[in-house]
């Protein structure tokens, strides 16, 4: 998520009428001079918490101390409450019953400043306005009341996860995250096949999504946005699809699903928003690849991060920091080098969009030497373990748009 949602979840959310409420004019802000503290040049409306984040924490990931103003930028932007909402041209105003408080804005912030750290006080209230907003199915919804989804579920339980809370301890009515995700995991067999849908349907039916699948993958496992190169998940693992009697087993099935989906298409997943013409997905392939790391299973995360490295450059420069962060998070997650991406330097172009960071966090001659030292995916990634196969969030990061408003 960046541009948070893909277009099947957007889609998803028309088609189910889920409850979120709808915001009358779609259409930018009137012209306006946007926070200088604040990353990308587009309008903050529906995604500027968002992106903020994803930028901080794509730079603390590689090393690059952000701008202390940009840092301050998203602290501003909490409610008293606890809570964030998309975005808060006036962070001096109070927060109100009209403003729109929402949980992935909120956990995305909270991923960012427990990364960053010395934001205790911020990251507290907002995990306890999380717990306090938490359904009876032991899920959340995009915003408060609204019913669960894979996604928003997903993202708040990499916010506990950051700020050392136990997923399966949070609680609601004796129901944990990991309930609500594997009520919403498809069984095996049949075109779902282990995948995630998003929500279900007006008649309670669940269809597999690919957006919602890489989402649940790392919300299953308990993982948030950043994965760390070598990891190797507990559980099952393999292509083979079991009944998902726990997390882990859920988790195992999405990702041999994305797998599938993967490989299907040349290493891509391809977007699913209704009648447009089929085109690459490069916002959920991208958590795809970190859901794989997350999963430990690499051989389709190597082929997906490459063909991203070819491909998603034009992307990126459109799109805007959601998207190169999530880029410099999928190659993190591989052990790829952001600098040298696809002979693009993803850090660079980031950082182009906000404000200077304070520190690039490493020396000329040290990334010098790291860059002569390391193939594509980075030497010590194959010192590590031999990972296994698996997932993305497009949770995690892909197109976060407006009409997930509507």
């Amino acid at each position: 998520m960046n541009v948070r949602r893909s277009a099947a979840v957007l889609a998803a959310v028309a088609v189910i009428g889920a409850a979120t409420p709808a915001v009358a004019d779609p259409s930018p802000s009137s012209s306006q001079a946007f926070p200088s503290a604040l990353y990308g040049s587009t309008d903050p409306k529906y995604d500027g918490v968002w992106r903020q984040s994803l930028a901080l924490l794509a730079q603390d990931t590689v090393g690059v101390k952000p701008a202390a103003k940009a840092v301050r930028w998203l602290e501003r932007q909490q409610c008293a409450d606890g809570s964030f909402a998309s975005y808060r041209p006036d962070p001096t105003a109070a927060c109100d019953a009209k403003t729109m408080r929402d949980t992935n804005a909120t956990s995305a912030a909270v991923q960012a400043l427990a990364a960053l750290g010395g934001h205790d006080d911020v990251t507290g209230k907002a995990v306890d306005w999380l717990k306090s907003v938490q359904n009876e199915d032991g899920g959340w919804g995009y915003s408060p009341g609204g019913a669960s989804d894979t996604n928003s579920t997903s993202v708040v339980t990499g916010a506990l996860a950051a700020t050392g809370e136990k997923p399966d301890r949070v609680e609601k009515d004796g129901k944990s995250p990991y309930d609500a995700l594997l009520k919403l995991a498809l069984p095996c067999g049949g075109d779902g096949d282990g995948a995630f849908a998003f929500q279900p349907d007006k008649k309670g039916k669940l269809a597999a999504n690919a957006d919602a699948t890489a989402a649940g993958v790392l919300g299953a496992l308990g993982k948030g946005m950043v994965v760390e190169p070598g990891t190797k998940a507990s559980g099952p693992s393999g292509a083979a699809c079991a009944k998902a009697s726990t997390p882990e087993q859920a988790a195992a099935n999405g990702a041999a699903w994305l797998t599938a989906a993967l490989a299907e298409d040349d290493g891509h997943l391809m977007s699913a928003l209704a009648g447009a013409e089929p085109q690459p997905d490069y916002g959920n392939t991208a958590d795809a690849v970190v859901a794989l790391a997350a999963k430990g299973d690499t051989a389709q995360a190597e082929t997906s991060v490459r063909w991203l490295a070819k491909n998603a450059a034009t992307w990126a420069a459109q799109s805007g920091p959601a998207a190169y962060a999530q880029l410099i998070l999928a190659a993190h997650a591989t052990g790829t080098n952001p600098r040298d991406f696809g002979g693009a330097d993803l850090v660079k172009q980031l950082n182009a969009t906000g404000p200077a960071p304070q520190a690039t966090g490493r020396t000329e001659a040290s990334a010098a030497k790291e860059d002569s030292g390391s193939d594509f995916f980075g030497v010590w990634w194959y010192v590590g373990v031999c990972l296994v196969a698996g997932i993305g969030i497009g949770f995690l990061f892909t197109g976060r748009k407006k009409q997930q408003h509507l």
